[in-house]
């Protein structure tokens, strides 16, 4: 049986410790390596080694009874989030670790968040309860305040004896069939067993054991309940299908794709279908790679529920699905802040260009840009430790010093009113026209394209070709030149011409479309949000409450215990971002916060940030809403407020 186990925690919690135990244990691995010492097995890249921290996900194999275990460890740290995320799309199972001394701590919610929101099975460990300080039962009492009711504490072994009575019980409350049969017939031990496993698997119930990573203690009896509470059921019987979960460039500069197999068998040599924009293709396989932290192992073909990685492939995509998955991942840990790449004037600035492209397509949310106006290259990041790795990365891979301008928020644009834009290109030998229907979307949807154009105006290419154009790449929005977005657009009609339409042409009426349109709606200016959480002893609470407002959050009715309050709300990234090292301060170490990104919302100061930004829509050369039009052979330009009485499906 396959098994992807995922382990995460926040930072510090030891759960690379823990990974190296479980590989001793299981010998996968001869010598337990720490991480303070430099020598663990899956923090292997330099990077990791010189500061202490995961950085990138990997993974290592290994036999427990019947199964084959790949185990991911994930970064800690909540600059590298998005890492972290996808990783989570290809697990069975997730444990986070959590320190027995520190609790539940704010990284810890995070990723409770995202394995719901994924629905992986999760199980709990308490680490460090070898240390003065370490209380088993206040960090399960921080669980169920902060995370879930349906946790169970387990200390039993279930193969030589019968569940306690607590735990009995506790199953029993959360399944009426069980809970009615309980009653009648009473306690039956492989009955309750599997009722248990598949209730973890379901996500109603969710394991905790307790140790010391560092100090060997727990580990085996871990692995003995991992083993017995999880199960998978894949079948190698039918058509391949996968998730591509990582990309990497090995030292030959080969791009390896990593892949999670979810049905039926892949060769070697074997064609597997990739659908790009809408279209599929087929790339042929040339290796299969079995990967147990930096060293692998060449095979035949990998089955279903192996994570394994191919070389061949040059058009997948991190989060695409492959073979008979077609489906794509839209990841919820994205960049909130940008910033631009310094490097020495001498350097070519596309090589430097393309670089980062490679890096991009190791990690899609650094989205790299090339700002043709300001001719810098611009980089989306989750923080500054994120820009610290990169540069020493950048310098590691590609042998180049560069440095990085400040954050700056990545601020977003909408509409708040629906619109008709228009668009028209037609120079000598080129025809095109557009028009689009242009309406504001639900807040944090994106861009949602709808398509009502009939067949007898535009052949089912061309429209294809229109939306191709509108999500091919991020638009900018007229207030301050941001990416556009929550914008429902809808095709309403278009013209071709049999003879002098060409490749091109639905691209710039496209845009000129959307462009009219935009700037004939009411726009509004979106900045990213924080959702927050923070517990201080009441004496602080006051002073807290008068900071969020400061900073213009907003916030619910506190929640007090004993003598602590929570007070959850939420407030603009730009204003909350450093506040975490003054709330430390405030309470003297004693308080927890934690900051979620929840989404965009209407910017706060939208006058300030406009005229910080001193964006000209008009001076903006990848964008006008100037339609061109053809008379007697002859071009000629017709601004946008007038364009659509010159339009010819309005005619």
């Amino acid at each position: 049986m396959n098994k992807t186990i995922g382990i995460l925690a926040h930072v510090d919690a030891g759960k690379t410790t823990f990974a190296e135990q479980i590989l001793y244990h299981t010998k996968s691995i001869r010598n337990r390596g720490r991480v303070d010492h430099k020598n663990s097995f899956l923090d292997s890249h330099s990077i990791e080694k010189e500061r202490g921290i995961t950085v990138f996900s990997d993974q290592g194999i290994f036999h427990y009874n019947s199964s084959v275990y790949y185990l991911i460890d994930t970064p800690g740290h909540i600059d590298f989030s998005p890492e972290m995320e996808r990783s989570i799309q290809v697990m069975d199972y997730a444990i986070i670790i959590i320190s027995g001394v520190e609790g539940v701590q704010g990284h810890t919610e995070t990723v409770w968040q995202l394995l719901r929101k994924y629905g992986i099975p999760t199980f709990f460990f308490i680490n460090k309860t070898d240390r003065v300080g370490a209380s088993i039962e206040d960090t399960l009492n921080e669980i169920r305040l902060n995370l879930t009711k349906d946790v169970c504490f387990i200390t039993e072994s279930f193969d030589k004896g019968s569940m306690s009575q607590e735990l009995i019980e506790f199953i029993a409350e959360r399944d009426d069939v069980l809970f009615e049969k309980y009653i009648e017939e009473g306690y039956e031990k492989d009955i309750w067993l599997n009722y248990m496993k598949n209730m973890i698997k379901e996500n109603k119930v969710f394991p905790c054991l307790s140790g010391s990573a560092l100090q060997d203690i727990g580990i085996d009896s871990f692995l003995e309940k991992l083993d017995i509470l999880t199960y998978t059921k894949y079948c190698d019987e039918e058509e391949f299908s996968g998730r591509v979960y990582k990309i990497r460039y090995d030292e030959q500069g080969s791009r390896v794709t990593y892949i999670k197999a979810l049905s039926g068998t892949l060769k070697v040599r074997e064609e597997i279908c990739l659908e790009i924009d809408k279209n599929s293709c087929y790339e042929k396989v040339s290796q299969i790679r079995i990967y147990n932290g930096s060293k692998f192992k060449t095979v035949d073909k990998a089955s279903a529920g192996e994570l394994f990685a191919v070389t061949g492939l040059s058009s997948a995509a991190i989060g695409d699905g492959i073979g008979a998955l077609r489906e794509k991942v839209n990841y919820e840990m994205v960049p909130i802040l940008k910033s631009k790449v310094i490097f020495d004037k001498t350097l070519n600035s596309k090589d430097v260009l393309r670089c980062f492209k490679i890096l991009e397509s190791e990690d899609p949310a650094l989205n790299i840009i090339w700002d043709e106006k300001l001719q810098e290259i611009q980089v989306h990041i989750m923080g500054i430790i994120q820009l610290e790795v990169l540069k020493q990365l950048v310098k590691e891979r590609f042998d180049l010093s560069v440095d990085f301008g400040p954050c700056e928020i990545l601020y977003k644009e909408t509409i708040l009113t629906g619109v008709n834009g228009y668009g028209h290109f037609e120079p000598l030998g080129h025809y095109a026209e557009v028009h689009l229907r242009l309406e504001p979307a639900e807040r944090n949807s994106g861009i949602i394209f709808e398509n009502v154009c009939h067949t007898d105006d535009l052949t089912i290419g061309n429209q294809n070709l229109v939306r191709t154009h509108i999500f091919e790449r991020e638009h900018h929005g007229i207030v301050t030149g941001s990416s556009i977005t929550d914008l429902k657009i809808t095709l309403l009609t278009g013209r071709a011409h049999n003879k002098h339409t060409s490749g091109g042409d639905f691209r710039e009426a496209t845009l000129r479309a959307l462009r009219q349109g935009l700037e004939k709606a009411k726009n509004v200016l979106l900045e990213p949000y924080y959702r927050f959480k923070m517990e201080v002893e009441l004496d602080y609470m006051g002073r807290v409450l008068s900071d969020i407002q400061k900073l213009n959050g907003s916030f619910e009715s506190p929640q007090t215990f004993y003598n602590k309050a929570v007070i959850t709300g939420r407030g603009p990234v730009a204003t909350f971002m450093d506040y975490g090292i003054e709330f430390i301060s405030l309470t003297r170490g004693k308080g927890k916060i934690n900051f979620i990104f929840d989404g965009y919302d209407i910017c706060h100061n939208e006058e300030e940030v406009i005229k910080k930004r001193g964006y000209d829509k008009n001076a903006d050369v990848q964008y006008t809403s100037t339609s061109i039009f053809c008379s007697k052979g002859q071009a000629f330009l017709v601004n946008g407020d007038e364009a659509k009485a010159y339009m010819h499906c309005l005619r």
